[in-house]
């Protein structure tokens, strides 16, 4: 790890904005920055999507301010060592490239720095916040009363889920409670219970199919089982995508169980719900409307920049009813409930911002069109793989992920781990996951920069690390 020479201290650029005139210095130190960002992406394709060195900067402060200069360079050290989404050849994570729309919204959240706990803090921005998550869950059929919250990320959406579905259960005070998932669910489930004070054994998986699909008559089997022992069940999660392989569960079949059990049906849709704000694409992710709670993460694939992750419900009043604790601090709400009444969050920045204008960027016909031309690359790496001697595993989703077919747990191992690295001499960065009990290599293919070349280069790499097993 590479240490960086701190700067000398010089005059510092002006530390707040002048409410009373304009400062051209603050102007030209705001459109550096901006600058050198443009250069960093204008030269993404030159670099590794891994960096080859991990830099780390002075983290202290020194006694006095530094120059706009020397802030500028103190930045783009971080930048030189930053992950590099916008190259062709990332297509390792759930982390495309940013919309541009969003990075402007970004900064300007930043400078309006209002606060999304309560409506004199934030008075137009916690409007747009309801109505946006009423337009997103409408578009993925809530239902027209329907609405949500915005969260910083899908974990913590995931446990605002289960948090409310605890508290609509009659037994929610006690500690004998039952999360029925699939195997194949997120780890941020687990996480939740352990935040929520429940111990390790709530959590019960149940099995998957061959195409990693939440199995029903399993879930029947363990339902009726939970009942039959007195066993309370807080709610059954399914999963629209996958971490490794996009499957989506059958939420028909599942939401069926639980109204016939009476139990809360959240669905993660963190990677696939935004299928369905497509016409062309919802029938990948049918049923979402099955859910009593929903999350949805535009930043895995729409480009928003992170964090940006959504919880929506059927009955969002039930939020307030959840977490309201009242703010006596605050002037009363405007309507029903601020903002920061609506989750585990307080003091929150505006993230619905960066959403609403990346969104307006994109139009409905340009989420038609990421989403189209990540299917697209996915069936083309599906199809250069598709007479070698490997497992592949996926969904009907933009996530393929493969390892040989005659190895075992060690041997793929050694494959996956080797592989990945001649990959990355090329500029091309698959991730490694561990599944199903074998390593695999995994592409997650939402670059809207990965080109066909790219996807060509990666099967001949794979291709050659067979014949030298």
């Amino acid at each position: 790890m590479a240490q960086a020479q701190p700067s000398q201290p010089q005059r510092s650029v002006a530390c707040f904005p002048d409410p009373l005139r304009e400062d051209p210095a603050l102007e030209a130190f705001l459109s550096s920055a901006s600058t050198r960002l443009c250069q960093w992406w204008s030269s993404a394709a030159e670099r590794s999507p891994l960096p080859l060195l991990s830099v780390l900067p002075e983290p202290a402060p020194l006694q006095q301010g530094l120059s706009a200069e020397a802030l500028l360079e103190d930045l783009q050290l971080v930048m030189d060592g930053a992950y590099n989404p916008i190259h062709p050849g990332a297509m390792a994570h759930l982390d495309p490239p940013p919309l541009t729309a969003s990075v402007a919204a970004d900064l300007v959240c930043a400078g309006l720095n209002n606060n999304l706990l309560a409506e004199e803090l934030s008075p137009s921005l916690s409007r747009l916040e309801r109505s946006l998550t009423h337009w997103m869950a409408e578009q993925l059929g809530l239902g027209e009363t329907a609405g949500g919250v915005a969260a910083s990320g899908g974990s913590l959406s995931n446990l605002m889920a289960l948090v409310v579905a605890r508290h609509q259960l009659a037994h929610g005070e006690t500690s004998d409670l039952t999360v029925f998932c699939s195997a194949d669910a997120h780890v941020s489930i687990g996480k939740a219970l352990m935040v929520m004070g429940l111990p390790k054994q709530s959590l019960q998986t149940i099995q998957t199919d061959g195409a990693g699909c939440l199995c029903p008559t399993a879930l029947a089997a363990a339902l009726q089982s939970a009942e039959q022992e007195g066993r309370p069940v807080l709610a059954v999660v399914a999963t629209a995508g996958t971490t490794v392989r996009g499957a989506v569960d059958p939420l028909a079949a599942i939401s069926d169980l639980c109204h016939r059990h009476g139990v809360w049906l959240h669905v993660d849709g963190a990677i696939g719900a935004v299928f369905g704000l497509s016409q062309r694409h919802k029938h990948l992710v049918p049923d979402l409307d099955r859910a009593d709670s929903l999350t949805v993460n535009p930043q895995k694939l729409l480009g928003i920049t992170k964090t940006s992750s959504l919880l929506l419900l059927k009955r969002p009043e039930l939020l307030a009813s959840c977490f309201g604790t009242g703010l006596p601090y605050m002037e009363p709400s405007w309507l029903d409930a601020h903002g920061g009444e609506c989750g585990l969050q307080g003091t929150r920045p505006a993230e619905i911002l960066k959403l609403w204008l990346g969104l307006r960027q994109l139009g409905l016909d340009g989420i038609d069109a990421l989403l189209q031309g990540a299917l697209q690359r996915r069936a083309a790496l599906e199809q250069h793989l598709c007479g070698l001697p490997l497992q592949m595993r996926s969904g009907p989703l933009h996530l393929l992920a493969f390892t040989p077919s005659a190895m075992g747990a060690s041997e793929s191992e050694r494959w996956s781990s080797q592989t990945r690295q001649q990959l990355l001499e090329q500029q091309l960065m698959l991730s490694r996951p561990f599944y199903a009990g074998r390593h695999h290599l995994k592409a997650v293919l939402g670059n809207p920069h990965t080109r066909s070349t790219d996807l060509a280069a990666v099967a001949s790499v794979v291709q050659r690390s067979l014949t030298c097993v």
